[in-house]
């Protein structure tokens, strides 16, 4: 046990518990754009309310929710070590060479993970909050009475300015996968010459691709 607290206070350990952290997130940002596509069927928001409900009343689903805030606190938690560590390494001062041969996503992983924790605060007090405790207007499906989450949301996406800070977090969400997503698997030794360069190719898909399907449904609904 004593191994696993050093390595977990290591800068290494660090690396690897953000890398893993970071992969967990990926997979979850997947499933819950699975469920927000939702939001975009012609039904007035039965299948959203549906899969809202279900999410929110599964036990297993449940838990794996509060894994999923587990490992965003974590993320965030052994960002700032690593932060804090690496400029105290330094004496407080970067390297210009490094920092001018770096791409521009890793040198700022910390200002996007800010922006996207900003609006991870704004978006959980907008839904996450409100679908637990807040006073939702419910509706009724073949006698089933469900929290009618799909009028909050297309109220909140009726404002422009919501629809444009949603937009803009996704675009700061895009630039942090488009370092991560590869940074993640080379952590973690998952890195080849062989395949490489499918990873890097993926990673870029994966940023630019579930970012944009997040953007367009705030867009497609104010438009509508």
């Amino acid at each position: 046990m004593n191994w696993f607290i050093k390595l977990l206070s290591s800068t290494i350990g660090r690396k690897l518990l953000m890398a893993l952290t970071g992969l967990f997130l990926i997979l979850f940002l997947v499933v819950h754009l699975i469920g927000n596509l939702q939001l975009l069927k012609n039904d007035d928001g039965e299948s959203f309310n549906v899969y809202a409900q279900f999410m929110t009343s599964n036990p297993l689903i449940m838990t794996i929710s509060y894994v999923n805030y587990a490992c965003i606190l974590l993320h965030i938690l052994w960002a700032l070590l690593l932060t804090i560590g690496n400029k105290n390494a330094r004496g407080g001062q970067g390297y210009a060479v490094i920092k001018n041969s770096s791409p521009w996503t890793s040198r700022n992983m910390g200002i996007l993970g800010t922006f996207i924790l900003i609006f991870l605060v704004i978006h959980l007090r907008g839904f996450w909050y409100e679908m637990h405790w807040g006073g939702i207007p419910t509706a009724n499906y073949d006698g089933v009475e469900v929290k009618n989450l799909y009028a909050t949301v297309n109220e909140a996406y009726s404002n422009v300015w919501y629809v444009a800070v949603y937009v803009f977090s996704m675009l700061m969400l895009a630039f942090h996968l488009w370092h991560g997503f590869a940074s993640a698997f080379q952590t973690l030794g998952l890195n080849h010459l062989k395949y490489n360069s499918l990873i890097a190719n993926v990673g870029r898909a994966f940023a630019i691709i579930i970012p944009a399907l997040f953007a367009l449904i705030p867009i497609w609904m104010f438009l509508d």
